[in-house]
């Protein structure tokens, strides 16, 4: 089994101590049809830090991230949460408490509070408003029609109704890949200044450069199969995980 190291960090559940992973999977396969999606994955996440999720296309980088919160369930193997089998943790809860969001912004309709509300039925505008400005959005957004924000806005929103659960842990599915640079660059930094607060990310990305600029833990998976786990300044150092960014095993752009 292959044990990501963890940090000590404060959360309003728990005191986590080194080597406690925030999830673990232990021999986890996930089969569909005749393919297996996942086979055979034993890691466990470190809280406290963004672990980037990387691998080809149909790797199962989202299975894995889907995993987590009970969204997928495995074929084979356990998968944990705080040391507990997530099977046995009521799925409402578990995905308060491991929120995730999409590739691309997702926004119900109405405005700005509403959405938030769907996450946090009763949820007073000072609560709506501080967690909006935890992403860069001031409150004036709260009466903001959904449909009327920009792409970037729009993820951020998003990311503040996964936020205002008050969540342990962060799924993020490529939320930047619709992003134009500059929005890119925000959203990175605001899951930076959410994680030095105490929050977990599990981020998958195609991006070399964004590996290197967020996190601190790689995850490479190929084909259903974890490859590589380490630390991400020393991925430069595995050639065969490289190529997947690349096509050169140096790892030249």
């Amino acid at each position: 089994m292959v044990w990501v190291p963890g940090i000590r960090v404060r959360h309003p559940y728990r005191v986590v101590t080194p080597l406690t992973p925030i999830v673990s999977f232990s021999e986890v396969g996930v089969r569909r049809g005749d393919r297996w999606a996942l086979r055979d994955v034993s890691v466990g996440i470190a809280p406290g830090l963004v672990t980037a999720v990387v691998g080809p296309s149909g790797a199962g980088k989202t299975t894995l991230l889907r995993l987590v919160n009970r969204l997928d369930v495995p074929t084979t193997g356990t998968v944990r949460f705080r040391g507990d089998d997530a099977a046995t943790l009521g799925s409402p809860a578990l995905r308060r408490r491991a929120g995730m969001v999409f590739q691309r912004p997702t926004p119900f309709g109405g405005t700005v509070r509403d959405n938030l509300l769907v996450a946090l039925s009763g949820g007073r505008d000072d609560v709506l408003a501080e967690t909006l400005r935890r992403v860069g959005l001031d409150a004036s957004f709260l009466d903001r029609p959904a449909a009327e924000l920009s792409g970037g806005e729009a993820q951020r929103m998003c990311l503040a109704r996964t936020l205002v659960t008050e969540p342990e842990l962060l799924l993020l599915d490529e939320p930047t890949s619709a992003l134009d640079a500059g929005q890119r660059a925000v959203f990175e930094r605001l899951v930076g200044e959410l994680v030095a607060d105490g929050l977990t990310a599990l981020w998958v990305t195609h991006d070399l450069d964004q590996v290197r600029r967020v996190s601190k833990r790689v995850l490479v998976l190929v084909d259903g199969r974890l490859v590589h786990a380490g630390p991400t300044e020393g991925l430069s150092d595995r050639p065969e995980a490289m190529t997947l960014f690349t096509g050169d095993p140096a790892g030249s752009r």
